[in-house]
Parts: C-alpha cells; structure tokens; sequence
C-alpha cells in the first residue's frame, strides 16, 4: 500500500504520481487530496471467492477519523478475483486498485491508512501532517 499525491488503476497496472511520501506540510484547515496505490497479491486457492476489503484512516491515537460534517473516512468494497485458463497452479494473482481521498481537512499530527480484508488487518502506511507556519513542527 503505498500513499501517493494521485493514482490510477488500468489494464492491471498502478500509474502512481508523487508515491511513497509519509510528511505532509500543510497549513492547518487546508484542503488536502491524496490516493492509496494498493497491490495485493491473492493467493490461488482465494480465487474465485468474495473478499471484503475497507481501508480507513485512523488518528494516531487508534481512532477512526471523522471528516467535519461527513463522517469516518473510509472506503468499503467487495471483490472477486478469477483465474485465467492455464495459469499454474499455486500461482498468486496481483489485484491492483487505486483509491482517491479528496478535499480531506488534516489538523497538525499523526495518521494512519489501515487496509482489511475479511475483516482482518493486512497493511497499514502512516504518515503525518505538519504545519509549515510553526517551522514544520505539529
């Protein structure tokens, strides 16, 4: 999972523009926009099945963020992945999707991406959120 300033998912691949940063400098009430690149690999013997995936962002106090006004911010989705004829067996299939969060209002500090599938945690990416008027401090 990676945090990027805009990704894309087409043809099974991931386009990712300003990936893989985890300081962000902005002025408190801000609007921000941001995207999670997300890769995962489905093991063979999940294919053809229903998974249940949410991604939610979390204050660094473990708590779900909630936007002024809309609520936790989180995406929720299911999906099933197939297998091509001939693939060998044993082999994982890459499942690419893009996700994009716009317009979120950051205050100054810690935060986390929590990806879960079934329920279960699989990655998480941090990142903070600093306030370039105090010299980058929280």
């Amino acid at each position: 999972m990676l945090l990027c300033d805009s990704a894309q998912e087409m043809g099974g691949k991931l386009y990712v523009l300003g990936g893989g940063w985890s300081i962000l400098n902005m002025p408190p009430g801000a609007p921000v926009n941001m995207a999670l690149a997300v890769k995962i690999g489905v093991p063979w013997d999940q294919t053809n099945r229903r998974m249940a995936i949410k991604i939610a962002l979390m204050t660094e106090d473990g708590e779900q963020f909630e936007a002024p006004g809309a609520g936790p911010v989180e995406v929720s989705t299911q999906v099933e992945v197939g297998r091509a004829p001939g693939l060998k067996p044993g082999t994982d299939i890459d499942l690419p999707m893009a996700f994009a969060f716009n317009g979120l209002v950051l205050e100054p500090g810690g935060y986390r991406w929590e990806l879960e599938i079934n329920g279960g945690q699989e990655a998480k990416t941090a990142f903070r959120v600093l306030d370039p008027q105090r010299g980058g401090m929280p």
